[in-house]
């Protein structure tokens, strides 16, 4: 490959990312906010709930069956 077609490559894929990127809706920084606390929100409960379960499961084995 020649080096001049390689850099040509690269001013064509960048002048296609340009365009690619003005068509992408950005979201606001409100919705931004909301829904990053919605995933904090939804990932602590999650990792409460596995937790509780982990903490009865290996309770209930060291109890019954790890005397």
């Amino acid at each position: 490959m020649k080096i001049s077609n390689f850099f040509q490559k690269i001013v064509i894929f960048l002048k296609e990312v340009r365009l690619e990127m003005k068509k992408v809706n950005w979201p606001t920084r409100k919705e931004t906010i909301k829904y990053t606390l919605l995933v904090i929100g939804v990932s602590a409960v999650l990792a409460i709930f596995l937790g509780g379960w982990d903490f009865i499961f290996s309770t209930l084995l060291s109890k019954f069956l790890l005397r």
